[in-house]
This record gives C-alpha cells, structure tokens and sequence, in this order.
C-alpha cells in the first residue's frame, strides 16, 4: 500500500470512589457518560440495531468521524479512519479528552476516574485496545509463516510499547479450536512488574474471534471496506498507551513491518520457537534481558529481533516519505536507549516511565511491590484526569514527548480528519444534527442510508472524502416533509458490524 490508514479502538477502565452519596454504578456511569456527550450534539445516536448486543442508543458516530459506545460494560472510543500519523495521535487523544470532558461537565471529577489501560488488578479482568491497519487484498496474509513473522513482531514489539503493570494473572486458555497447540506452560511465579498488560490473556497465536479466545494475530477478515481490494488488519494485543511517543511507534513500526511484508523481504529467521510462551517470558523478565528462542533453535533477544526488523525496514523504506523516515528515526532512538535502562527512554515508553516512578516512590516509602497503594499508583498513571493523573505530570515537566497540540485535540473533538471517507462521514453527522434531525438514518462506517426510501450510500474506499458527495446526495431530502426521527425496523442491520 502507497497510503496508509490507521485506527483505533480504546475500551476504558472505570473507577468509582466508595462514596455512599454518590448513586450510580460503573454500568450506569458509562452509559450516562455516553448520553452526555451525544446530548451535547457531538453526535447522533444509533437508531438501529448494530448486532444484538447493541439496541438502538448503544453508541453512535461522531462530529470527528469517530464512534462512541459501550461494549460489554466499558466505555469505548473507536477513532476516525487516519491517513498519518500526526492525525492518528490527534484523534486518539480526543477520544480521551471527549469522556474526561463529560465527566467534568456531569460535575462527577472527584467520585469517577476513567483509566486508559487493560486490566483490572483486583480482578484481573482485561479489555482491549485495537489496532486497525489497511492493506490490499493482496497482502500475504493467509501465509502460515507470514503470519509468524507478523507474530515474532508483535510479540517482542512490547519492549517500546508495553503499558506496564504490577503482578501477574494466569488464565485458563481455551484450547485452540483449530487445533493450534496452546502456548508452552509456565510455572507459577511471583511477578513484581512486567512489560505488558495483555500478554498474560493471550493464550494463542492465531484466532478468529476477539472475545473468546484471544491471540496474538487476530485472523479474522472484515474489511469494512472494498473486499476485492482491501483487507483490514484487526490486532487485540496490544497495550493501551498514553505516551503519543509510545501510541505512534507502536503503530509506525507495525505499518512498517506490514509493509516489509509485502514486499517479500521479511526474514523467516525471526519466526520464533513460541511466540505466547515469548510474549510471557519478555514482559515477566525482572532482568530486562528479553530472552527468546527462535523457530530455528538459535537464541536471541527482543531488543535483537527489533533492531534486525529495523535494519531491513531502513534498507528498504527509508527515504519513501518524511512520516516514514520519523517512524525509523523513532525507532532507532528507543531500541538505542532501551539498553541504558529504564531512566532513558521516560516519557517515550509508559512501563519504563512508570517503573521508575513507582520504583521511585517504592523505595522512598518502603513498600513491597504487592502494596495496594503502589497498585492504586498503577492505576492513576492511566488517569484520564490531568489533575490527578501520574503520566500528566511527565509532558507537564517536558519529559513526556508530544506528537500533537492541545488545540490541535480540541479541534479533533468536533471534526473530522481529511483524506479519508471519515471527512464525509463527519460531515453527514454535522448536517443531520444541524439541517436534518428531522430524518432517519442508518449508518456505518461504510456507508449510511436515510430513511426507507432512500438508496445505502455506500463508502466503500477508505482513501476518498466523500464530503462534497454527501452533501448533494442530501440534497434530495431538503423539499421532503417533516418526519418524525424513529427506529424504521425496515432499516434495521440484523448483521454484526465492526465496531
């Protein structure tokens, strides 16, 4: 692919101070959180059934483009389809700034915390961050041995995008349905801190579905696009990132590695012996020493791995764009900095910013690492909160690295990106809250359709704007009239959609 399309999807952690004065569960609270922002005509709420989880008020699109809804109990961001990564960044922090704004405006900033991570450490209950990538139909994707490389990547990728926790969990794995021997055992073992919040909940390598068995490289194929041309790589491994640095690299560099993959030139020797097993064994490592086994029985480490995928990526890449000479650069500089520990790379990689300051504060109170207020500090680096929140104070002090602006996330809050279909999808949200509230709608991200009557407006190609076309196809309903909004059931999609 000569462009690029990025997305994201964050499901929010929720934390209610135990106050008897204030009335709400976690439940009730996202759903009111979720209500508050629509009601503020950020955006216009589903009429329809998405899937049977998700009646008709579950969530909606966004001025940006974007989507807001709830998934399973968590409230949940999806970003607007981005052509770079500047943009990427941008949107993604709106999302964040979107719910932290609602919170403020409901007046419930000392009784509710959102937190942008994956796991709940009382529980252990985990919930995700999605990456989406588009690639052409051709991509080789359906390659047993591509997709190990793809795996190699993602699992020792974590050593520059990792989250960061305090403990362990070790889930029971569902036995891989397509007879995929599970990830080799593990001992128990008593884990101070590790890398990576989702790598103790993946417990496959390949999978099709998100919610049941989850893997490191999700196979299954829903474009959301063009079948005949684009294919839409949808990845659950990942951590949740606050660091713009951390959320671009992780990101950058997989685009990077999709692209060496297209193009043939990505090193079979990188396919690892086990990859769950390595995914484990790399973010539970107290040493940093990121051991791993390769396919072809040689031993290596993450940080070799990285610097060998980065080295073919500069052979074959450098020099294509500016975004993709910064993704190198980037790249280089951290995987460079990484060996001189944790202090090197703060405000760049979130579990090496946070192992430092809760290590810091640690040894100053002299605490275990299994003290609930050290876990209580664990959860309030991912504060959305930037009063309260411990990462907020690294980009105050200048440590934090910024890829974007303060105004350049407010203006991400109520418009969309251009140079991709979310233009036009935005512009079809501001027109019906401000000409046509009166209509009723069905939409999705690859099209919409108004009212009974009307033909689906489909927006099958992610890399075009679809504005100008919007609005004259909009144009027939101007004369038509009043009608009252409603679910239509002769609109409804009876069919699963992607989020």
């Amino acid at each position: 692919m000569k462009k690029r399309i990025f997305g994201i999807e964050t499901e929010y952690g929720l934390l209610i101070k135990n106050d008897a004065e204030f009335p709400f569960d976690s439940a009730e609270v996202a759903n009111k959180v979720k209500n508050h922002v629509f009601s503020k005509n950020q955006g216009v709420l589903d009429l329809h059934y998405r899937a049977n989880d998700e009646p008709p008020g579950n969530g909606g699109f966004l001025l940006n483009g974007g989507r807001l809804y709830l998934d399973m109990g968590h409230l949940e961001y999806a970003s607007p389809e981005c052509s770079n990564l500047v943009d990427l960044v941008t949107y993604d922090r709106a999302g964040d700034t979107l719910v932290q704004d609602a919170v403020e405006e409901l007046g419930w900033s000392e009784h509710v915390s959102f937190i942008k991570n994956n796991v709940d450490l009382e529980t252990n209950a985990t919930f995700g961050c999605h990456e989406n990538y588009l690639v052409g139909r051709g991509f080789p994707f359906d390659e047993r041995d591509n997709l190990k490389l793809l795996s190699s990547f993602l699992t020792t990728r974590q050593i520059f995008c990792g989250a960061g926790r305090i403990g362990s969990c070790d889930p029971h794995p569902f036995q891989d349905w397509d007879g995929v021997t599970p990830y080799e055992s593990q001992p128990d073992e008593q884990v101070n801190f590790q890398l990576s919040q989702r790598a103790d909940h993946i417990p496959n390598e390949f999978y099709r579905w998100v919610q049941y068995n989850r893997a490191i490289v999700n196979t299954r194929d829903e474009p959301l696009s063009d079948p005949s041309k684009y294919r839409r790589i949808h990845l659950l491994v990942g951590d949740s990132t606050m660091s713009e640095f951390a959320t671009a690299m992780k990101m950058g560099t997989t685009t990077l590695m999709l692209e060496i993959m297209q193009l043939g030139v990505a090193k079979r020797e990188w396919i690892l012996a086990d990859s769950v097993f390595a995914m484990r064994s790399i973010s539970r490592d107290p040493d940093f020493k990121w051991q791993v086994k390769l396919a072809s029985g040689k031993s290596s480490n993450a940080l070799e791995l990285q610097l060998d995928i980065l080295k073919t990526c500069k052979q074959h890449l450098a020099g294509k764009n500016r975004e993709t000479d910064w993704i190198l650069e980037g790249w280089e500089s951290v995987l460079t900095d990484l060996p001189k520990g944790p202090e090197a790379v703060i405000g760049r990689v979130d579990w090496a910013s946070k192992y430092w300051m809760l290590t810091e504060f640690k040894n100053e109170e002299g605490l275990e690492w299994n003290d609930p207020w050290l876990k209580s500090l664990d959860l309030e680096y991912h504060n959305l909160n930037k009063k309260t929140g411990l990462f907020w104070g690294l980009e105050a002090s200048g440590d934090g690295y910024r890829k974007t602006t303060d105004e350049a996330v407010k203006f991400a809050k109520a418009n969309p990106p251009r140079g991709t279909r979310a233009h036009g999808r935005g512009e079809l949200i501001k027109q019906l809250i401000n000409q046509y509230s009166h209509m009723s709608y069905l939409i999705d991200w690859i099209g919409f359709r108004l009212s009974k009557t009307d033909e689906p407006f489909l927006m099958l190609d992610p890399f075009i704007s679809y504005k100008e076309d919007v609005i004259e196809h909009l144009k027939q309903f101007d004369s038509l009239p009043y009608e009252k909004n409603k679910s239509d059931s002769d609109m409804n999609d009876p069919e699963p959609r992607g989020k």
